[in-house]
């Protein structure tokens, strides 16, 4: 993983050799259903990360938070993590990549995917960890210091929002904003072609 620039594209192209299916069995739904779930999933977390490192103090409790719990090594073995099904889900990093907003933004993932809110709330659980540990094995291998992290985080979204304009925005503007979390339908419908922008239409 040369950089952050590209995080989003590896952690998926890892998911999608066997990892998409593991998490499939696990749950108990369909390799579609989780695809679907990440098309939003996937760039609401990002996009959370980046907004939380903005400040100075979150960037610094994010980068204690990579430095204790998520040196990268949960990707070495990412079938058999994944395997572990809820064992090996930590639903309280969607609390703190999301706060408040954390209920708003996996209803609306499900009403977009069509997938019941609980097998939403095991996947995006199961695949927090994950990008997690992708964001702390750039961290290690770049040596981000709180603001180098913050920089590499904020390449990332651009890289993203190259991919997918309008899509990155209004994950920014829901994340950003003080509402009640009900433009996260429409957002969530354009995750799909943030993906298809990154990872080249897998």
């Amino acid at each position: 993983m040369a950089d952050t620039s590209d995080l989003l594209g590896s952690l998926m192209s890892q998911l999608s050799g066997g990892g998409v299916d593991q998490i499939a069995r696990s749950v108990g739904v369909s390799g579609g259903d989780v695809t679907n779930v990440l098309a939003g999933a996937l760039p609401a977390m990002m996009a959370g990360l980046t907004r939380n490192a903005a400040s100075s103090g979150g960037a610094s409790a994010l980068l204690g938070a990579l430095d204790r719990d998520h040196d990268g090594s949960v990707l070495d073995d990412l079938v058999g993590f994944l395997g572990g099904g809820a064992g090996g889900a930590d639903a309280g990093i969607l609390g703190h990549i999301f706060g408040g907003r954390q209920q708003s933004v996996e209803q609306a993932i499900s009403r977009s995917s069509g997938v019941d809110l609980g097998s939403v709330t095991k996947i995006m659980a199961m695949v927090a960890p994950l990008l997690m540990g992708s964001l702390g094995k750039a961290k290690q291998q770049h040596g981000f210091d709180a603001s180098g992290l913050a920089a590499a985080l904020g390449r990332q979204e651009t890289a993203a929002r190259q991919a997918s304009p309008s899509a990155v925005d209004m994950f920014s503007r829901m994340l950003d904003s003080d509402g009640d979390g009900s433009s996260m339908d429409d957002i969530v419908k354009m995750g799909g072609g943030l993906l298809s922008g990154l990872f080249g239409g897998k």
